[in-house]
This record gives C-alpha cells, structure tokens and sequence, in this order.
C-alpha cells in the first residue's frame, strides 16, 4: 500500500484522479490540495466521491505534505507545478506531473510556447515522458514522470505506427483534432459557459497551441529527425472526448487492410490501444470515461494519403488514466490496475 497526495484536486483531472483510485487496491490517499477550496471536503466540490467525504482539501504547504505521501500527482496549471515538482523530486518522492511543465526536454522550446522560463533545468533532465506505449521500460525506471497532454496521446498514438515504419512522408503531417469542453478546465470563463458552446463547433489555436511543440518533440523522436506539423485543435459541444485526424502522403504502396494489419501486430502487446477492423472508424462515446485509444484508417488511393482516425477520454487516457498508467509502472504493479474500465453508455 503506498501513500498519494493529489495536488491541486478540485479540477477535473484532480476529480478524475480520485474516481479512478478509489478503485486501486494498493493506493491510500492521505492528501488532497486546492488553494481555492482549501478547508472544504471532497464531497463538497464533487459529491460524486462519497468514499471520500473524509478528505479535506488543504493549501499546498510543501514542507507539511512531505511526510504525508510517497507519491505525488501533480494536477496544477503550467508553470505552477515547476517549483513543487523540483522541491518533491529532490527530497526523494515519486511523481506523475499532470502539468506541461516537465514535457519539452528543452527548456528554450519551453519558454518559447509557454512565455515563462524553466527555472529548474537539472530536474527538468530527469523526466521521462510518460507515454508507455512509447517509454514504458524508461518509465519503470523513473521518478520524475511528465505526463503526456490529450491531444498529443491521441496525435501520437495515431501516428506511431506509420511513422515507425516508414510508411508516411514525414514533412507534410496534417493533424485535426477535435475536444470536448472539459479540456479548458474547471474554470469560470465565458468562452466555455453553456450559451457559447452549445450548438457551436470552432477551430482556436490555429498554428499557436502549445502542444504542438510537445507532439513535434516526441514524432522527432520516432522519426529520427526533426518533423514539424500543422496542428489544428476544435472545440465541440461536448462535456470529454477527442477526435483526432491525420493525413500524411504515403511512401509506399500499402492498402488499407495491410497497414491495419500492421497496426493490429504493433499495438497488439498494448492493454489500452484497440486498433479496429477495416471500415470501422473511432467514435469518441465509444471510449468515454475510459482509459483505452481507439485507432481507425483509410488509405485514399485517389490522393495517395494515409488518414488515420484516434479516439480517446481527454480526461482519462489524455490525462488522469494515463497518470495512473504511470504510476501503476514506476510502482510495480500491474499497468492496468484500476483502469479496466469500459466505456459509458449512452
């Protein structure tokens, strides 16, 4: 049994955090923080999470919660968690960090996109990016782990594959993704309230939205070379989910039902990757609430490119599932211990 702080845990990761692990039988959580609810329970911001009516939200005092917990979840906002997460790091705990803060191994690229330095260079060279269908064997070995952001789990779990085996010209990647709501977070904000979004679909960050340098970052290291994409993220009306499209110009002549075929072989040893027989595309609702990627494709021979459809729960597997994914490695137990979840529905 081992000992879990959640810091920053009245968001909707945090919340996620919490339902997922209040399934895990080898997780005690001892603490849970929150600037803005401090002294309030659980069960006030969500009372959903009945089995923790017993947890009181508490400031993020460092030198109080060291001793309280042997892992840390790190749900707070960029450039929030740098100083937390050094502090922890260097006093021996283990931590997931839901935050990007510790996701570009350079700190320029950083500070570029997100407009604030990296102030903590040394322990930024110790996290592993947390993708283990990527990094699974460095993740085991790590205490530092920079969990990955929704849209790049659902762009490079997509793209993997083709890119792996040379099967897509790498400098014209095209990626379209599609988000729920809960991907701004749990924040009061015109932009997100129910009159603006409702009945509304629309594109933002176009060539602008940080994590493109994050999905730049990893495919580079797939590819073995520098690759650079246009990124195009969409709001939709919808509480969680995302679909992701991508278009790269095929290098070979494969069809449809051999490239599946690949796939199916690659992502086969995957607990939570499903890649779906020919003609049968990804539906966000069909992974919600759940920590599994559902992957698609068609190859348009008209055009000579590869589409690729990935779904996933931008709240679970692009965020609070992955997390637990991760912990579940670098602990030692098995990767899917509490994460058997299927989806919900309707």
């Amino acid at each position: 049994m081992i000992k879990v702080a959640i810091c920053g845990g009245s968001g909707y990761t945090g919340a996620e955090l919490l339902r997922i692990l209040s399934g895990h039988p080898d997780v005690e959580i001892t603490a849970v923080t929150s600037e803005k609810s401090a002294g309030k329970r659980v069960t006030d911001m969500f009372p959903h999470l009945h089995k923790y009516s017993y947890l009181i939200y508490e400031p993020l005092d460092k030198e109080k919660l060291l001793s309280k917990a042997d892992l840390f979840f790190m749900a707070l906002p960029h450039a929030a968690s740098q100083e937390a997460v050094d502090y922890f790091f260097k006093k021996g705990k283990k931590i997931v960090d839901l935050s990007a803060d510790y996701r570009l191994t350079d700190p320029a690229v950083y500070e570029e996109w997100y407009k604030t330095p990296h102030n903590y260079a040394d322990t930024l060279k110790e996290a592993v990016y947390g993708l283990p269908e990527l990094h699974r064997e460095k993740i085991k070995k790590a205490n530092l782990i920079a969990n990955p952001g929704c849209y790049p789990t659902s762009a490079i779990l997509g793209l993997y594959p083709a890119i792996k085996e040379g099967i897509i010209d790498i400098e014209n990647i095209i990626i379209d993704s599609k988000s729920g709501t809960s991907g701004a977070g749990r924040k009061a904000d015109v932009g997100f309230s129910y009159c603006e979004v409702n009945e509304g679909f629309k594109a933002y960050g176009i060539a602008v939205h940080r994590h493109t340098p994050e999905i730049e970052q990893e495919l580079s290291g797939i590819a073995g070379k520098k690759i650079k994409i246009n990124f195009t993220p969409h709001l939709v009306p919808m509480d969680r989910g995302i679909i992701s499209t991508m278009y790269g110009k095929m290098l070979k002549k494969i069809d449809t039902a051999d490239i599946l075929d690949g796939y199916k072989k690659f992502y086969d040893a995957e607990p939570f990757v499903n890649v779906l027989d020919e003609g049968i595309f990804p539906n966000a609702k069909n992974v919600r609430g759940s920590n599994y990627c559902e992957i698609g494709l068609k190859v348009n021979k008209r055009t000579n490119t590869l589409i690729i459809v990935s779904a996933i729960d931008n709240l679970v597997k692009g965020a609070s599932g992955q997390a637990v994914q991760n912990m579940n490695i670098i602990m030692g137990f098995k990767e899917t211990t509490a994460l058997g979840s299927q989806a919900l529905f309707p």
